[in-house]
């Protein structure tokens, strides 16, 4: 109203009258359809935080759920003080009724026992500092002091009985609240919350624990199984002389016994001959060793050897087993029945045992079959290959098991079933079986619906079923008519598809010369400028705050999170820059980035960014939001954490920066993730996870982030993956039916009757792919976890099994795309192309320490790859501000500017940026201009 009167911006709106004033507050409400009830709304707000309280933890969410819960019940909102009040006050009283209750199950006992985990010693450091340890590389050692840490943990009491009934939500909020603060800050807290902090702390680190054993374990079976796969070769190596020698010796013989060959004699004296070049060759003995030394380790059979490597592990590895506590999440344990028989005779010292076990009744006497003699169980094998099953078992003992080659295979398959879910680890989190966390199949069906029309999918198995055959039958058709005019695709014979190479087109001049118009006017800016001004301007600062949610103490927040920012994103750490900017020190910003930063604070600062990026009309010629490109790179880390792993693919030490690019060309979000994972485990996870208003709908990524499962999943939560795959011309074509025959491309699908989807497996598992997808969705279980346990093939699980049917579908569909439009093809190379040119830009900014995270500890590694998101994402909304700037000063000047030429630009600039040189923070204390977004400029969509 002031602008459109055009009064001055100091004037303020001044009712004279107070009726007046009352007349039109009752006509807006009218207007608006809310409900004047200061009391009514007052009691809505409290109930709505009284029944979040009992889940969630942060006053900010108990106020954004009672804001809710009021704008459905169309009251008008009271004061945020009213709010603030009621959040922090029913908070109290939640978090007091819970702290008595889990203090009550502690005992005394107990509480003394967790309040000495306080008491710093003589060294300078306390128990508590335990709690939070990170688990270190897989090496012999560390495997034992993990496990010694694990028990050192338990001994501390059951946590899950302390926090039972206590939602999961809740225990985290109090654990990360313990794990930012040290001894000094828990000495200040009241004696009930800083006990049942700890005891927090003790429940994630009792889970941590065994999910860090469980995982050393696994990484330790690989590591000892390379080993004994690269001595085979090493042995092959070793063999081929020996392997050379026998040939020529068996040339020998041949030539003394062969009647046509150059060497005839008669039979005896041939006989007489022969055995003269055996003796010649080192006599038999010789001859049948060198066989033996070539024969045992013929084909790929790399089984024999693995039990030595298995040697210094195997007393660890198997009293892990019983500190674990693992179960089978299937009716098969077979598995687990073998590793108690290896551990009930694991102390012998004889090369042999039983493979079978006494049948007993209940109170442990053995039975009796109808001749007096025992009655036993021979254990199941059939979960191990046949090279396994050969070596584990001697024609010469039978009846029996070769004891160290059965160890070995028996911990093999254990770590395998671990990965697969087939077993879990009881207390765990990311190895507990998944299985129990998911939904009610009556909580399933109150959800479908909704959840379906949302996502666009049927809500019966026999729609969907129909809906994936329909979809299927559709594109093969397409693709089968669309063959004769695409001159792009050939199908030989065999069935092999390939496709003609896509040139970019070279951008215009006047592209060319916009593009270096901007290059020349860009202003200069510094790294610490462009933070202060988009804080200034977005208040993504206001996300930090101390973990317990109250307002921060700091002397100046503004000025400490900016520069912690500056710190951990670029990498420079907290020693190198409190030597460089004056003001703050070292401990200051470590002890700021600890306490009041967390991941999910990270996560809402990065969006916060996003969002007023999207508000930008120059982006508008780059995208509007509905793709996505998902990628990782290579980040270097300090090696001893369970995290970093030497990348065969990208070179180097450390773990993956996992980064999801916007067809804007910002970051929605990053994930730091292992090197031996497949990328594709955390596609769905971050697409999920990240907090801005956008919602891409398609997915490109690369060949590590494709898997049928995660096709599935894509597909179920409403996205559309097309990956750039490297592989594609192997991958099998699926047909909709046995039946299905086409002119063109029938080759792709191989022989008639061959590589046909079940439809049946789709339609009997639709409730277990929803419960699944919906267990997902409401944050019961994480993505990355579900897709780690269906990642690798499991011949138990039924999961996997409707899940590999459903990407089949998937896969196919977007396969037969992407070969027959070039559009799709020339766009999915361009968004993943982007990703790649943000992980050079972010790698340009995470310049401090030669790119280096110098942390050991997995969760401050993934914040400060948080930070390194957030320092670039400011970097590339203030650069296309910079770049609206120059581009307005250009029209003014009479340029002509084309989208088209808009299009070719990116805010990947960097030399108008200055990385090094004197931090100076006095742009900390200037409050910018607002910034503009418009653009004056038609924007229609450019090509």
């Amino acid at each position: 109203i002031r602008r459109d009167l055009r009064l001055p911006e100091s004037t303020r709106a001044v009712y004279a009258s107070s009726r007046t004033a009352e007349r039109h507050r009752n006509m807006i409400r009218a207007r608006s359809e809310v409900v004047y009830d200061p009391a009514g709304a007052r009691k809505l707000a409290a109930d709505a935080i009284e029944e979040a309280a009992g889940r969630k933890n942060d006053p900010a969410d108990l106020i954004n759920i009672a804001l809710e819960r009021l704008v459905e019940g169309s009251y008008e909102l009271p004061a945020f003080r009213t709010l603030n009040d009621l959040a922090t006050t029913i908070r109290a009283r939640v978090n007091e009724n819970v702290f008595a209750i889990v203090l009550a199950r502690i005992g005394e006992l107990g509480i003394s026992r967790l309040e000495r985990l306080l008491v710093v010693g003589a060294g300078g450091k306390s128990e508590f500092n335990q709690l939070k340890r990170s688990a270190r590389r897989p090496s012999w050692s560390n495997f034992r002091a993990q496990l010694e840490h694990l028990r050192w943990v338990d001994g501390l009491g059951d946590a899950r009985v302390w926090w039972q009934g206590v939602p999961p939500s809740k225990i985290a909020d109090f654990a990360g609240e313990a794990a930012s603060a040290d001894t000094a800050v828990m000495g200040h807290y009241r004696p009930a919350k800083r006990v049942a902090l700890v005891a927090a702390l003790v429940f994630s680190a009792q889970a941590k624990a065994r999910d860090d054993t469980a995982e050393m374990f696994c990484r330790r079976v690989g590591t000892l199984t390379k080993r004994s796969r690269d001595e085979l070769e090493e042995l092959k190596q070793r063999h081929r002389e020996i392997t050379e020698r026998l040939v020529d010796n068996y040339r020998s013989v041949l030539e003394r016994i062969d009647p046509d060959g150059p060497a005839a004699i008669q039979e005896r004296a041939a006989l007489h001959a022969a055995r003269d070049a055996v003796a010649a060759a080192g006599g038999f003995a010789a001859q049948y060793s060198d066989i033996d030394t070539v024969t045992a380790h013929h084909g790929d059979n790399h089984v024999p050897l693995v039990a030595r490597h298995f040697r210094n592990d195997r007393a660890a590895m198997l009293a892990m087993a019983g500190a674990l506590g693992l179960r089978a999440t299937s009716a098969d344990h077979s598995v687990l029945d073998l590793l108690a028989h290896v551990r009930e005779h694991a102390g012998l010292t004889r090369d042999y045992i039983p493979d079978y076990i006494l049948v007993t009744d209940e109170v442990g006497n053995p039975l009796l079959d109808d001749l007096g003699a025992p009655r036993t169980t021979v254990f199941d094998t059939g979960f191990a290959s046949e090279n396994w099953n050969k070596a584990i078992r001697d024609r010469r003992h039978p009846g029996m098991f070769v004891r160290r080659h059965l160890e070995a295979c028996v911990l093999t398959y254990l770590a395998e079933e671990l990965r697969t879910g087939d077993v879990a680890v009881e207390g765990a989190q990311s190895y507990a079986n998944w299985a129990d966390q998911l939904i009610s199949v009556q909580r399933c069906a109150q959800l479908l619906p909704a959840f379906c029309g949302e996502v666009g999918l049927p809500v019966t198995a026999r729609g969907f079923r129909e809906a994936l055959q329909a979809k299927l039958a559709a594109q093969c058709a397409a693709t089968d008519a669309g063959y004769p005019d695409n001159s792009d695709l050939v199908i030989d014979e065999a069935g092999r598809p390939s496709l003609k190479q896509y040139r970019a087109s070279r951008p215009t001049d006047t592209a060319l010369a916009l593009e270096a118009a901007l290059r020349e006017r860009m202003p200069e800016r510094t790294l610490l400028g462009v933070l202060a001004r988009t804080a200034h301007w977005l208040e993504w600062h206001r996300r930090f705050g101390p973990a317990s949610g109250s307002d921060p103490k700091l002397a100046d927040s503004f000025f400490r999170y900016v520069i912690a920012t500056f710190c951990y994103g670029s990498n420079m750490g907290p020693a190198q820059t409190s030597r460089h900017i004056a003001g703050v020190s070292a401990h200051e910003l470590s002890a700021t980035a600890r306490r009041h930063v967390t991941v999910d604070k990270l996560n809402k600062a990065i969006a916060d960014i996003v969002n007023a990026f999207m508000e930008l009309d120059l982006i508008r010629v780059w995208g509007d939001g509905s793709v996505v490109a998902a990628d990782g790179t290579q980040v270097d880390t300090f090696i001893d954490n369970l995290l970093a792993e030497t990348s065969i693919r990208y070179g180097g030490t450390g773990g993956i920066g996992y980064y999801y690019i916007s067809d804007t060309y910002i970051a929605l979000f990053s994930k730091f993730i292992p090197v031996g994972v497949w990328e594709a485990v955390y596609l769905i996870q971050g697409l999920l996870e990240q907090q801005s208003k956008v919602t891409p709908s398609t997915v490109h990524t690369d060949t590590q982030g494709q898997a049928l499962p995660v096709y599935a999943l894509a597909h179920l939560f409403g996205f559309e993956l097309m990956p750039r795959v490297r592989n594609w011309r192997e991958l099998n074509f699926y047909r909709p039916s046995a039946q299905a025959r086409y002119r063109h491309i029938d080759a792709l699908f191989g022989e008639p009757g061959r590589n046909v989807i079940d439809w049946d497996l789709i339609e009997n598992h639709y409730q277990d792919l929803m419960r699944v997808v919906l267990s997902v969705a409401e944050g019961k279980i994480s993505s990355a976890t579900l897709l780690r346990r269906l990642s690798t093939y499991s011949r138990r699980n039924n999961f996997y099994k409707a899940f590999r049917e459903v990407g089949r579908v998937i896969r196919t569909i977007q396969l037969l795309r992407f070969m027959s439009d070039p559009q799709l093809r020339r766009r999915t190379t361009a968004e993943t192309n982007k990703v790649e040119s943000y992980n050079r830009f972010s790698a340009w900014c995470r310049f401090g320490n030669a790119g280096v995270i110098a942390d050991n500890d997995p969760e401050e590694q993934e914040k400060i790859l948080k930070f390194s998101t957030l320092l670039t994402n400011a970097v590339i909304f203030h650069t296309t501000l910079d770049m609206m700037t120059v581009i307005r000063e250009l029209i003014a000047e009479g340029w002509t500017i084309t989208a088209e030429d808009l299009a070719v630009l990116s805010p990947y600039l960097t030399s108008r940026i200055q990385r090094f040189g004197v931090y100076a923070t006095d742009e900390l204390a200037l409050t910018p201009d607002p910034f503009d977004a418009r653009l004056a400029l038609n924007l229609a969509t450019a090509s």
